[in-house]
């Protein structure tokens, strides 16, 4: 409503439509990697990211997360497939922004973890920024066309015989719940029915008669894990599938209940840092006071918060389950950032 009704600053307003355009932005972002990353991976407080402050209203004290040298569709799109003798599903990949443009890895080891597992995978034909940028900037006309073009196109997907598969909750919670609220009709119906988390859709196979998950683990096994759950995966009310899947694993987990303060990107806008860093410190806290022998969260920009709070890198639950499996990495995961 005050976005409507203009009572928001334009500088906010720049801020939002600047945020939105994810996939202009990855797209370059992407093809000048090393100059990107030296923009955005300046050390938080120092006066490039002030610059960047200034003209875009992300803040400069915030660690952002860089971006990948290759994207993971031009992976998925160059990678051998191989033949999966015995089929126990197909997928269409809703990568995300996050594992599209800035960590491929993600999306690399759930593509290998599904494969193990005789699940199908494909990505969705024409699948873009979910709008979530938008619709937490306040921006409902934004958000609502681009979410019409990824209902039609992820409806497309199902029609086709596939199940949607989000490795990112947040994103995951729009097509769940806001496409249903924000379009509405048939598509969005099928759309919400059919999208499944990462985690969940694996889980639901284990549960199901006549299909259970691959459990021969030859690689590194983690004994302990702390587990951070997103608040937007709580939100989608399928329970602690992520946390089910690395107990598969024998690892003992203790889960960490805060909230990062990211919300979104809300977190990473200038002017929120009073309220945002204060949360996050309060995760870093409990991950540190458990003493795990790693971290893991489903949620990226909930991960580089932790790094930012803690020095230590959490990994995506699929790559957990990846690593268990011997399943080496292609991409590097993010190492120590903490300023």
């Amino acid at each position: 409503m005050r976005l409507e009704n203009g009572q928001v600053s334009v500088r906010t307003r720049i801020t939002t439509q600047v945020m939105g355009h994810t996939d202009a932005i990855g797209r370059v972002a992407t093809a000048v990697s090393t100059i990107s990353n030296l923009v955005i991976g300046a050390k938080p407080g120092s006066i490039a990211r002030k610059i960047v402050e200034k003209t875009a209203g992300v803040s400069s004290v915030r660690l952002l997360p860089p971006y990948a040298k290759q994207r993971f569709s031009t992976w998925f799109k160059k990678r051998v497939t191989p033949v999966i003798v015995k089929k126990h599903g197909s997928v269409a990949l809703f990568p995300t922004c996050l594992v599209e443009y800035q960590q491929p890895g993600i999306g690399q080891d759930l593509v290998k973890v599904y494969e193990r597992n005789g699940v199908e995978c494909s990505l969705v034909d024409g699948a873009g920024c979910c709008g979530a940028p938008y619709l937490h900037g306040g921006d409902m006309e934004g958000f609502t066309k681009v979410a019409k073009r990824q209902v039609t196109v992820l409806a497309r997907a199902i029609r086709e015989g596939k199940d949607i598969v989000v490795p990112q909750p947040t994103c995951g919670y729009i097509l769940k719940k806001d496409y249903v609220d924000y379009v509405g009709g048939p598509d969005a119906e099928l759309v919400a029915a059919h999208t499944y988390d990462s985690s969940e859709y694996l889980i639901n196979l284990h549960m199901a008669e006549g299909t259970e998950l691959d459990t021969n683990f030859s690689g590194t096994i983690a004994e302990t894990i702390s587990y951070h759950v997103p608040c937007h995966l709580r939100a989608q009310n399928i329970g602690l599938r992520s946390r089910d899947l690395m107990q598969l694993t024998g690892a003992t987990i203790t889960l960490i209940d805060q909230c990062s303060g990211t919300d979104g990107m809300w977190g990473f806008k200038a002017g929120n840092e009073e309220f945002s860093v204060p949360v996050a410190k309060k995760l870093a806290e409990k991950i540190e006071a458990a003493r795990s022998e790693i971290v893991a969260g489903d949620c990226h920009l909930a991960n580089t918060a932790i790094i930012e709070q803690t020095g230590l890198v959490a990994q995506h639950p699929i790559q957990v389950v990846a690593r268990a499996y011997g399943i080496a990495p292609e991409s590097e995961l993010l190492t120590d950032l903490r300023p």
